[in-house]
């Protein structure tokens, strides 16, 4: 089955403008800029989602910019691990022009994170620990 994207960024996405800084980990900032070039000189890996720990697409990451403009959306297509979806997928929500500009912001509090931050990184700990004891939603 082929990736595709969320409706709607996550709330704790990396690209939204309105998400606190450091909520993730300075790894997964320091991502961020290498789709910010030309297409050939992006890297390769599509970004996943976050909060379903990569089994979506990032919807922040394909709405930062023209999907068809990221290499990783190409190749992903015609392998076939990317649905075509994908190439159209457009939101309303406030994303930062670049990975650069969402990585800076990202990390700008990542030492001490603020409350909005302490709380998201709450969830995302609560969110993940249910699904790792419960992978199919059972009890």
């Amino acid at each position: 089955m082929s990736a595709r994207a969320r409706p709607r960024p996550c709330p704790t996405c990396p690209y939204r403008r309105d998400v606190a800084s450091g909520v993730w980990d300075a790894e997964e900032y320091a991502k961020l800029p290498e789709f910010d070039g030309d297409t050939w000189a992006q890297s390769p890996a599509w970004f996943g989602c976050h909060s379903d720990e990569g089994v979506s697409v990032c919807s922040g990451w394909l709405g930062h910019r023209d999907p068809t403009e990221l290499l990783a959306v190409r190749l992903g297509v015609v392998s076939g691990t990317l649905d075509p979806s994908v190439l159209e997928y457009r939101t309303d929500v406030e994303l930062f022009a670049t990975g650069a500009e969402a990585a800076a912001h990202g990390v700008a509090e990542i030492e001490t994170p603020g409350e909005d931050a302490a709380e998201a990184i709450r969830k995302i700990v609560a969110a993940r620990t249910a699904r790792r004891r419960h992978p199919n939603g059972g009890v």
